[in-house]
C-alpha cells in the first residue's frame, strides 16, 4: 500500500563549514578553572564570559565607573535585604563613599530599627497571624512613633528622622543600621511609604499625616538625587512594586524639569523577573540611552559578590 506522505528526501540539502559559520560561543570566552589560594579579583576574572556572569561583571564595571566619576550610585531595597543580614554590606558601601543615596520601602525601617534595637528582626508570620499577634511588637511602633513625632521628620524626611532616633538613643547595634549610618554620614536614606502595608499602621497612636508628609519630603529628596543620575547607576534589590513606581516617577519629574537624564545604568536584583521592575527600573528609563541589567538570584550571594568586586576594582 502507498503511503499517504512520503518521509522528505535529504539528498539535497545544503550545507556549509563550520568554519564559516557565525558562533555564540567560543574557547575564548570559557571558564577558566580555579587555582587554590586564589584572590577575588582572579575568580572573576575566571567566569565565562557569557550571560549572567558578563552581566554581573557589567554591574561592577558600572559602579566603579560611576564612582571614579563622581557620579551617583543610589541603592534602592526592600527590606528582604536587611532580613538576610546584608545591612553591614550596604553600610560599609556607604562608608567608602560607593553608595551615595539609599531608599527603601516603608518595611526597611521597621527592620532596620529592630537589628539596631535588639540585633535581630522578623517574625514567623503565619503562627503569629493565627493568634493575632503578627506585628504587635510595642517597642518599634513606639520608636518608629517618637522618631516621626520629632521636628526632623517634617524638615529632614522620614528616614533621616528615623537614623537620627537610632544615633542620639545609643542603641546596642546601631553600627549594623543602614538609617544610622545615613545620619551619621550624611548620606540620604529615604523612605517610601504605602499606608497599610507596615505593622506599625496597625498601632495607636500610629500619625499618617506625619508620615505620609515626611514620606513625600523622601520623595522629593530621592527625586533630587536622580535628576543628577546621568552618569551613575540606580540599584533596585528586591522590591516588586514600591521602589520601581517611584523611581519611575523620579525620572518623569526630573526630565519635567529640564535634567538630563540619557546615559546611566539601571540593575534589578531579585529571585524571579517581575514585570514593574523590568519595565520601570531597566527598561523604560533607559529607553534613550544607557543600560538595564537583570540579575536573577539571591540577595544574600549577589550583593555580596557585587561589593567585592568593586572594593576589589577601586584596590
Amino acid at each position: 500500500m502507498k503511503r499517504d506522505v512520503e518521509p522528505i528526501d535529504l539528498e539535497r540539502v545544503k550545507t556549509y563549514a563550520l568554519a564559516d559559520r557565525p558562533s555564540k560561543v567560543g574557547a575564548a570566552e570559557f571558564a577558566g578553572a580555579w587555582a587554590a589560594g586564589g584572590t577575588f579579583s582572579a575568580f572573576l576574572e575566571r567566569l565565562p564570559k557569557a550571560l549572567a556572569a558578563s552581566d554581573l561583571k557589567a554591574v561592577i564595571a558600572a559602579i566603579v565607573a560611576a564612582y571614579r566619576g563622581q557620579y551617583p550610585v543610589i541603592f534602592g531595597m526592600g527590606a528582604h535585604v536587611i532580613k538576610t543580614g546584608l545591612g553591614p554590606i550596604v553600610v560599609d558601601l556607604m562608608q567608602r563613599g560607593v553608595i551615595s543615596g539609599v531608599a527603601m520601602n516603608g518595611a526597611g525601617i521597621i527592620h532596620d530599627l529592630e537589628v539596631a534595637m535588639a540585633g535581630r528582626t522578623s517574625e514567623e508570620v503565619g503562627p503569629a497571624l493565627d493568634d493575632g499577634t503578627f506585628g504587635m511588637a510595642g517597642e518599634t511602633a513606639a520608636a518608629i512613633r517618637q522618631a516621626v513625632a520629632a521636628p526632623a521628620s517634617q524638615t529632614d524626611g522620614l528616614g533621616r528622622a528615623v537614623g537620627t532616633f537610632i544615633l542620639s538613643s545609643g542603641l546596642p547595634f546601631a553600627p549594623k543600621s543602614i538609617l544610622a549610618a545615613g545620619a551619621r554620614l550624611g548620606i540620604p536614606v529615604t523612605v517610601h511609604v504605602a499606608i497599610g502595608t507596615d505593622i506599625v499602621h496597625m498601632h495607636p497612636g500610629f500619625d499618617a499625616a506625619r508620615t505620609g508628609a515626611a514620606s513625600y519630603l523622601d520623595f522629593r529628596i530621592l527625586a533630587a538625587q536622580v535628576a543628577r543620575l546621568e552618569g551613575g547607576v540606580f540599584m533596585n534589590a528586591g522590591s516588586a512594586v514600591i521602589l520601581p513606581e517611584v523611581f519611575l516617577k523620579t525620572v518623569s519629574l526630573a526630565r519635567n524639569l529640564g535634567h538630563r537624564l540619557d546615559h546611566f545604568t539601571t540593575v534589578n536584583l531579585d529571585f524571579i523577573r517581575h514585570y514593574r521592575p523590568t519595565v520601570n527600573v531597566l527598561q523604560r528609563p533607559t529607553a534613550r540611552g544607557g543600560r538595564g541589567i537583570s540579575l536573577v538570584g539571591h540577595h544574600e550571594i549577589l550583593l555580596p559578590l557585587i561589593a567585592a568586586g568593586v572594593i576589589e576594582a577601586l584596590g
